[in-house]
């Protein structure tokens, strides 16, 4: 049965295991000069209504790794939804490629990829949730702490990122603290699936209270891409939420990129050595490739 990955638990918690696993030996590998090719002759086909440095470099990249290819589908080559129906158009891509990868606003959008295409569809991104990232920041974790027993203080918009973070987290046992304004905090449907899974996140609107007991402090853009007209009343909103050297101390700092310095997080910390932003825009490459090899097991 094919398996898509709309959200990160559309994977169980030892599925997830097995996937950073995975991610794991085939980072060892290619470090080593002994990479494996295990998707020779294999196409995924990446679907982009979103710009993305990260999500297309890694994914097609890796895809070069695992002894693939990848072909790029941007705005002005596909019209999702408009020059066709996405139902048409997951059902013929599906009968070139051996994977769909969508980055797009619409999370509905992805949903209806997945239900006509015959192949695996991963989110690549969406208004809703960013699983890949998720799988990315969860290795990262992983090798910096040797596991997941740790505490995390997520400070900011509880957004995309966020909403899949708190999933993996639960899936994970990592204890998680989200700190985020008035109105601004997570979906309560995402509370509930993380606590169904064992592990809801503490949530709070002090980001000192959430940091004090951390490990790891995470943090994302507060003015997400589409929502520029917002962006005055949220970095009002958000007025108090920086990450600061001070607030940190010498706590690890995660971002999942691009930034925006001097907004939520100072040019400092990004440039600090507690700033673990680049393991984790490297483990994007590993992680996908990881999912990848293993969706085609």
């Amino acid at each position: 049965m094919t398996t898509d990955i709309v959200d990160v638990d559309d994977l169980t918690a030892p599925e997830v295991a097995d996937v950073l696993d995975l991610a794991a030996d085939l980072k060892s590998a290619q470090q080593a000069g002994n990479g494996r090719r295990p998707l020779a002759d294999q196409t995924l086909a990446m679907i982009f209504e979103k710009p993305s440095t990260r999500t297309r470099v890694s994914f097609e990249t890796g895809m070069t790794q695992l002894g693939g290819h990848a072909i790029f589908l941007g705005p002005d080559d596909i019209h999702l939804g408009h020059g066709e129906p996405i139902k048409d158009t997951a059902r013929a891509v599906a009968r070139y490629a051996d994977f769909i990868m969508a980055r797009v606003f619409d999370h509905s959008d992805v949903v209806e990829l997945a239900e006509y295409a015959t192949v695996p569809v991963i989110n690549g991104l969406t208004d809703d949730a960013h699983p890949c990232q998720t799988l990315a920041d969860l290795l990262t974790i992983r090798e910096r702490f040797d596991g997941f027993d740790v505490d995390v203080a997520w400070v900011g918009d509880g957004n995309n990122v966020c909403q899949s973070f708190v999933v993996g987290s639960a899936m994970t046992d990592i204890d998680l603290t989200v700190a985020t304004p008035d109105g601004y905090g997570i979906d309560d449907h995402v509370h509930e699936r993380a606590a169904d899974l064992g592990n809801a996140p503490a949530e709070t609107t002090d980001p000192d209270a959430a940091i004090a007991e951390a490990d790891i402090v995470y943090t994302d853009v507060w003015v997400s891409m589409g929502q520029e007209d917002k962006r005055e009343q949220k970095l009002a909103d958000f007025e108090g939420f920086q990450l600061t050297a001070d607030r940190v101390g010498d706590r690890p700092v995660m971002h999942c990129l691009p930034a925006h310095r001097g907004e939520e997080i100072t040019d400092e910390v990004l440039e600090s050595d507690n700033a673990v932003v680049w393991d984790q825009a490297e483990n994007r490459l590993h992680a996908q490739k990881g999912l990848l090899a293993w969706l085609a097991e």
